[in-house]
């Protein structure tokens, strides 16, 4: 097959849905073009009192439904390509489209008049659209095959091998038998189809020398971006090997193998070990994020999403008892499906969202976990009646580093990277994360958080 893909797009997707685009922009402009065709021939035969012959009116009707029936059909096929080179592909599809075309117009200017006919500057119109898509050696080739086409028409009419199919009305006298009409007309149309295709082939090229420059500039950045992101993971690794010996140690004083501990000493170790177990949070959170960035496959697992729901309750029920936060679990699924997805990943999600409802709820407060599903779509809802999120900041959550302003008050530190780190895996997973506050267990005081998740149930790569 031919390949028709430059190189450097084989594996950009923002090319391959230009071509999409363009490809529905032909299919709902080829309806209107059948529409147009039939109100022009009525009014060319009602109004202007043009006279179709019995064979012009049924060619006419039938290549007119024809083009109808192929636009139907393509309209059908377009939504099974796929982006392979080696296979039938977007680009393929135009090249298709653009022969019918063509064919579909030689014949409707044949049965109105070969050279007489009026429609004659739509292949003009179809050879730039070519050009503007299409590489340079394909467009030039059809251009040349359809010109030596329509010559070869316009001769055989010449010569009187095939007939002639004159429209009563349109001319007072027959110009296909004139050499000279034909040989300026055809001089003309040859003139002007190359010089459109030559000078509409030229822009598309430089923009797709631009959009190649564009490819390659946003490799090297996202070529820098990795190396980046395997600098900072090697960085913060090494900062959290200490860390961790630090609150090892720690914990060895708090719980007395070395002996006794003075009250004041021992309020100053446990504060000392909080800020250390942030700070190792932190770092976790970082690396996280770096992992994402880094690596862009994962893996997917067929799973019961309750059991990381509650596999992430579990991790957090520790925290909950020393907030005094009562964690509820509602599953209302009607039907209880397997969902598809990286279990490592979401277990992240939700022990974070859980997380930061403990973090940041208050004394003897409530955080709701709700679990519901449809036939395409699982949504889980986790809710508090804790701190809340300012109107101001909910726009903002998501993005790297930023907390909340109300957050920022209170003593817990933070790296603002938690829920950036979970809107990624969300969408990594073709879902959507809302955040919304007031809850609707929310007090004034304590207006709370609610995060709504939605999860396909059969995620397609």
């Amino acid at each position: 097959m031919l390949n028709l893909v430059p190189e450097w797009a084989q594996n950009y997707q923002a090319f391959w849905d230009g071509i999409r685009k363009r490809n529905l922009w032909f299919i709902k402009l080829r309806y209107s073009a059948f529409s147009m065709l039939l109100i022009f021939f009525l009014f060319a035969a009602v109004v202007l009192k043009v006279e179709f012959s019995k064979t012009q009116l049924i060619a006419i009707s039938v290549i007119n439904i024809s083009i109808l029936a192929y636009n139907f059909i393509l309209h059908r096929v377009r939504k099974y390509l796929t982006c392979d080179t080696k296979k039938f592909n977007p680009l393929d599809f135009s090249l298709l489209q653009m022969v019918l075309d063509l064919a579909a117009l030689l014949l409707l200017i044949y049965y109105t008049g070969g050279i007489e006919s009026p429609l004659y500057m739509l292949f003009v119109f179809h050879m730039i659209i070519g050009s503007l898509i299409l590489p340079g050696a394909v467009v030039y080739s059809m251009a040349i095959f359809f010109v030596m086409l329509f010559s070869g028409m316009i001769f055989l009419e010449y010569f009187d091998i095939v007939p002639h199919n004159q429209i009563n009305g349109l001319f007072g006298f027959h110009l296909y038998q004139n050499v000279y009409f034909i040989s300026l007309y055809l001089a003309t149309f040859v003139f002007v189809i190359l010089s459109s295709v030559y000078l509409a082939n030229g822009i598309a090229r430089q923009l797709y020398k631009r959009e190649q420059a564009l490819v390659d500039s946003l490799h090297k950045i996202n070529t820098a971006e990795m190396e980046k992101q395997r600098y900072i993971m090697g960085i913060v690794h090494e900062i959290k090997t200490p860390l961790t010996a630090v609150v090892s140690f720690l914990d060895l004083i708090l719980q007395k193998f070395l002996g006794p501990l003075d009250e004041v000493v021992e309020e100053k170790l446990i504060r000392a070990k909080k800020r250390a177990d942030e700070g190792i949070q932190m770092i976790n959170d970082v690396l996280n994020i770096s992992k994402l960035k880094l690596y862009n496959q994962f893996d997917v697992d067929e799973f019961k999403p309750e059991e990381i729901l509650c596999r992430a309750i579990r991790k957090q029920k520790s925290a909950a008892d020393a907030h005094l936060v009562h964690i509820e679990y509602n599953d209302v699924r009607k039907e209880k499906n397997k969902i598809k997805g990286d279990k490592f990943l979401l277990d992240i999600v939700f022990s974070n969202l859980i997380g930061n409802s403990i973090k940041y709820g208050k004394e003897n407060g409530k955080v709701i976990v709700t679990i519901n599903s449809d036939k395409e779509n699982l949504f889980i809802k986790i809710i508090d009646d804790g701190l809340g999120i300012p109107e101001n900041d909910l726009p903002k959550i998501f993005n790297d580093f930023y907390r909340a302003s109300n957050a920022r008050k209170i003593s817990s530190e933070g790296s603002g990277l938690g829920l950036s780190v979970v809107k990624q895996i969300i969408e990594r997973h073709k879902g959507t994360i809302i955040a919304i506050s007031p809850s609707e267990i929310g007090t004034k005081d304590y207006p709370g958080t609610a995060f709504e998740i939605t999860l396909p149930i059969n995620l397609k790569q």
